[in-house]
């Protein structure tokens, strides 16, 4: 057997020795020594240590990209609508897509597969519901004038029978005619509005970005996004890759857990209210129903709208206080069944994000944005309330609250 080769020890050298033939290194350096320069640098020139990142840099790394992002909100707000559409398209479409590429189909035909069931699905309710809505706009403006008759009927008569009891001192004519004149304006406000949006709804997005923009990106959103996700963890500072990712994993996990969920719960509740208004009598149920449940993905606002409307519109076609009492039964067997059954099953304590930071998101979004603002909130507050955890934790951790109190000496 031949001996090893020099300046590499064998099994049964010395590795004090070993250590002082290494190339690189001079005799005696320890562990901790700065490495010499390796062959062919020029002498009296070392190697150079890598730059570290001051904290300084990352501060203003994190506010250029927070800056920038939201300047470019800002700026192409108008043009954002159905790219943010399409991506939250691909975002909730990832996991099936996920299941079918596993299963052996490609990621480029899995996410046409999907995105062409999406639109054959919102062709299908447009073509069923839309003629609906527009035959009930169509009763809306026709019976309009003899809502407000109605509805004027009934607050006259609740105004006079409590005059009764009251005295007219306190009730006179002049404030009964305000009163019912003040709800007919109401009831003219909200008809003429509810069929506006109904009439008006399509015209909200072009058909252009209907049929093209919006399912085309999110194709190619949906294809990539396992590619663009990788992308983007490359991209990730090194020091801080395995907090983001943290953060990022419980983001998914909230955002996925209370949009899917409350998506779901809005489209029982669509169903379910549409049906038993529509049940009970009332001529615009199916449109105040699908509206209910539609809003109810703002929590407590949309119910509280939806049920609000439906008495108006019950009072001034039944103009009787039982007809209303029906219709508020429909809305309170609604609340319990979403509060005690639909909201726990789907959700459970998997939502940690509260009903009133979410009223607040969506309102300052819209306001902000607009209804590209709307889009963005749930998600926006999702990740504000981990960061917000995340700090929390590390404060509570943190000598700032472990510290004890002063005593006297």
């Amino acid at each position: 057997m031949s001996a090893p080769p020099c300046g590499i020890p064998g099994r049964g050298d010395d590795p004090a020795a070993a250590r002082r033939t290494l190339p690189g290194r001079a005799a005696g350096d320890g562990p901790g020594a700065p490495a010499a320069p390796r062959p062919g640098t020029p002498p009296g020139r070392a190697r150079i240590a890598p730059p570290v990142a001051t904290r300084a840099q990352r501060i203003g790394l994190g506010i250029g990209v927070g800056g920038g992002l939201l300047l470019a909100f800002w700026l192409f707000s108008p043009i954002l609508t159905p790219f943010v559409l399409a991506i939250v398209i691909a975002y909730f479409l990832d996991p099936p897509a996920s299941r079918l590429t596993r299963i052996g189909i490609p990621r480029g035909l899995s996410a046409l597969l999907m995105i062409l069931a999406l639109v054959a699905l919102a062709l299908l309710c447009l073509l069923l519901l839309y003629p609906l809505l527009i035959a009930q706009v169509t009763v809306l403006l026709q019976r309009l004038p003899s809502y407000v008759l109605g509805i004027g009927q009934a607050v006259r008569d609740a105004l006079t029978l409590l005059a009764e009891r009251l005295g007219p001192d306190i009730f006179d004519a002049r404030l009964q005619d305000l009163a019912v004149g003040q709800a007919g304006a109401i009831i003219s406000y909200l008809g003429t509005s509810l069929a506006r949006m109904i009439s008006g709804g399509i015209a909200i997005f072009s058909v252009f970005t209907l049929v093209t923009v919006t399912p085309v990106v999110a194709f190619y959103l949906l294809r990539d996004w396992p590619r663009m996700i990788r992308r983007i963890d490359a991209w990730l500072p090194r020091r801080s890759a395995a907090t983001l990712r943290q953060l990022a994993r419980d983001t998914d996990r909230l955002l996925s857990a209370w949009l899917r969920g409350q998506l779901l719960c809005c489209a029982l509740l669509a169903v379910y209210y549409a049906a038993a208004l529509s049940a009970v009598g009332l001529e615009l149920g199916l449109t105040v129903g699908l509206m209910s449940g539609v809003l109810s993905f703002i929590p407590y606002v949309g119910s509280i709208t939806g049920m609000l409307t439906a008495l108006a519109l019950a009072l001034a076609q039944f103009g009787t206080w039982n007809g209303v009492l029906v219709v508020l039964a429909v809305f309170v067997t609604g609340q319990v069944v979403e509060g005690y059954i639909i909201y726990p099953r789907l959700l459970g304590d998997r939502v940690e994000l509260h009903a009133v930071w979410v009223i607040f998101a969506l309102f300052a979004g819209g306001v902000a944005f607009g209804f590209l603002g709307v889009l963005l909130a749930v998600p926006l507050a999702a990740v504000i309330g981990v960061i917000a955890r995340h700090w929390l934790r590390r404060y509570i951790e943190s000598p700032l609250y472990l510290d004890p109190p002063r005593t006297g000496s």
